[in-house]
């Protein structure tokens, strides 16, 4: 029964295949001719540019630190706030210091208390002189008419000698007192200078890009505290080849291409640092930034360096199609458009490189018409 059934659906089988006794089978119908225009690939002299990538660093950065070891007080400020130049950021716990102040400060009262007493002191001595000086005159023109006796002209020039040493004395004690006082206050300003210390201020307007203090720390000479950028003057730090050196000029402008914008922008080329990594064998380029909202620090981006022109094969934009990673071309070939596999390079405004699948000359299809396969049959348009 089974070989019966199977021996009919063969025979159906063969009679659909010969179109149901038809002797004349259908002609295929031609594939249509598609109208489309045409361009050559040609060879042109496009600029040459090195490109290497880098870093946005501010031009002016500080590192904010204390002079005196003290406890933190307060921190007036987060990463990301602006501040002001002299906005005071940071305050420390000042107790000790401030003693030492008042203990200058009582010193020097102490001094100041004794200046009445020295200066008594000079005014005694210099009215014991004076009444010395009287009476050896006098007691030198007695001398002179043989009026007294020697006993006696020698006990008034003791006295004279002696009221001078006197004097001499009060006036070298006075001047102790003005020494002492003048160090005193020396100590004061140094003391005050010292507890201005634990009042840290920013040193310009900028924003906080780093903080490594909380209240309660002790701060320490040196370590840091806060890192401020100043806002609107950033460059890029690019590493460039050492064989590049000789191309890479100061001053000369470069374009610049960064995460947080959108396009290239042109830049200058401020400085060259001549030392060489021995490592990576490449050397830094600093680039002078513009003025741009929301750049910060630590941002990724590119240069390219200008390097002469160069010899290289271009067609439209139009003429390739991209799927993924793959790049292809239709090239007219015999009346018929071909689909060639491209290796593409850099472009350009309305032109795109081919570094290889396709030689200057050969023509292809731009823009590419709908419709269009591999092997479609084509009509060029004028």
């Amino acid at each position: 029964m089974r070989f019966v059934l199977f021996s009919a659906l063969a025979a159906a089988a063969v009679l659909t295949g010969c179109g149901g006794g038809d002797s004349h089978p259908k002609a295929a119908s031609p594939a249509p001719t598609i109208s489309v225009q045409a361009v050559a690939a040609s060879a042109s002299d496009w600029p040459d540019a090195y490109e290497a990538a880098g870093t946005v660093r501010a031009r002016t950065a500080t590192v904010i630190s204390s002079k005196v070891m003290a406890y933190v007080r307060e921190v007036a400020v987060q990463v990301g706030d602006h501040v002001r130049d002299g906005q005071e950021i940071v305050k420390l716990d000042a107790q000790d210091l401030d003693t030492n102040v008042r203990r200058a400060e009582a010193a020097e009262a102490e001094v100041r208390s004794a200046f009445p007493e020295a200066d008594n002191g000079i005014a005694a001595a210099k009215a014991g002189l004076d009444l010395a000086q009287t009476t050896f005159k006098r007691m030198e023109e007695l001398s002179a008419k043989k009026s007294i006796s020697n006993q006696e002209f020698d006990e008034a020039s003791a006295r004279l000698k002696q009221a001078q040493a006197s004097y001499d004395m009060a006036q070298a004690k006075r001047k102790q007192l003005d020494s002492k006082l003048a160090g005193v206050e020396q100590e004061i300003r140094a003391a005050k200078i010292i507890v201005d210390y634990t009042r840290i201020a920013a040193p310009f307007a900028g924003v906080v890009t780093a903080k490594s203090v909380e209240q309660g720390n002790l701060a320490a000479p040196g370590a840091p505290l806060l890192t401020i950028e100043k806002e609107g003057s950033y460059r890029l730090e690019v590493s460039v080849d050492e064989s590049k050196l000789p191309e890479v000029k100061s001053g000369e402008s470069v374009d610049v291409e960064l995460e947080a914008v959108d396009r290239r922008i042109s830049a200058r080329v401020s400085e060259i640092v001549p030392e060489v990594d021995a490592a990576s064998r490449a050397y830094t380029v600093k680039i002078d930034l513009p003025a741009m909202v929301n750049l910060r620090s630590g941002m990724f981006g590119r240069a390219w360096f200008p390097m002469g022109a160069r010899k290289v094969v271009t067609v439209p934009t139009s003429a390739v199609m991209e799927r993924g990673q793959l790049q292809w071309v239709f090239v007219i070939e015999d009346g018929s458009a071909r689909n060639r596999l491209v290796t593409t390079g850099k472009r350009q405004p309305g032109g795109v490189e081919i570094l290889s699948g396709l030689s200057e000359g050969e023509k292809v299809v731009s823009p590419i018409a709908a419709g269009l396969v591999d092997g479609s049959h084509v009509e060029v348009r004028q």
